[in-house]
């Protein structure tokens, strides 16, 4: 994933779905030619020169302060995950004497995987920046199940909701669940451009599925901390289910997800019907990945 084409191809695309009106701009001229802001009207706003900006979206941010790079993101009203998005985009293209392949601990403890087992009630699982489901507890297993299929290790989430027809059936909100997964993906290529296996991920997706080279032109960006999540369980039916993420401070790029519904709901009748089901399947236990070691960066 080249740094300039992503730096290029986020900046226009954002400059161009912003109209004059929305900057509180005079819109000169009932005929204009570009979509969007000009380039000079993104360089007033943003407070830098024509000639910085068009360095800028040319793709080349080496060498920009923060206080220009809050500049451009207030001009072209990035919210917080575009805003980290630039940021990221921009310490990506900061020179390097060497780029080193240092090893970052990736895998799953055994810690980690206790705290899923001490999650009795409620689907709890572990993932990567590239959505390969790590851990699991027994909840979490069962509700996945769909996903678990593929004998592919580690499973994806990302490949099963563009390369699994029943990821359609699966995710009652398709659509959303496919615009979700291309948007993290985008933000972690922003993120760590250089990580191999990411890159490898993406050019599977991208050569396999329209549906995704569709979503990752779009350069949309986003987080996926709390909120909602509707799901079609091919034994307990319909599960309306919130969801908190959580970050491990001691595993960098590992994420912890926990599934709930509020008390005396259909969803939570389903999720004590899942965790019976759950126990009385076969299903493998512990963790659902074929490796725990740490791996190199790049």
């Amino acid at each position: 994933m080249d740094n300039r084409d992503q730096v290029r191809e986020f900046l226009r695309s954002r400059r161009e779905r912003i109209t004059p009106d929305q900057a509180g701009l005079p819109a000169y001229g009932g005929n204009r030619r570009v979509k969007g802001l000009r380039r000079e009207e993104v360089a007033l706003l943003a407070g830098v020169s024509i000639d910085y900006y068009v360095r800028m979206e040319r793709g080349n941010l080496a060498g920009a302060s923060d206080t220009v790079l809050d500049g451009v993101a207030s001009a072209l009203r990035l919210d917080e995950a575009e805003r980290t998005h630039l940021f990221d985009l921009a310490r990506a293209a900061q020179p390097s004497p060497a780029r080193r392949r240092r090893t970052k601990p990736s895998g799953v403890t055994s810690g980690i995987q206790q705290v899923l087992d001490a999650i009795p009630d409620a689907p709890a699982w572990v993932r990567n920046a590239r959505h390969d489901m790590l851990a699991a507890n027994r909840m979490a297993r069962a509700l996945y199940a769909p996903v678990l299929a593929d004998p592919r290790r580690p499973a994806n989430n990302a490949r099963f909701i563009y390369l699994d027809p029943a990821a359609h059936d699966f995710y009652a909100d398709w659509e959303r669940a496919a615009d979700d997964i291309a948007a993290m993906l985008r933000s972690e290529a922003g993120r760590n451009p250089y990580d191999k296996q990411l890159t490898e991920l993406i050019g599977e997706l991208s050569t396999r599925s329209e549906d995704f080279r569709t979503r990752w032109a779009a350069h949309n960006v986003r987080f996926h901390r709390t909120g909602s999540k509707r799901l079609h369980h091919p034994t307990v039916g319909d599960l309306d289910l919130d969801f908190e993420a959580m970050e491990f401070p001691s595993r960098p790029g590992l994420t912890l997800l926990v599934y709930t519904a509020p008390a005396g709901t259909p969803t939570a009748d389903a999720l004590t019907l899942l965790g019976s089901w759950a126990a009385t399947e076969a299903a493998p236990t512990g963790r659902v990945d074929s490796g725990h070691g740490d791996e190199p960066d790049a």
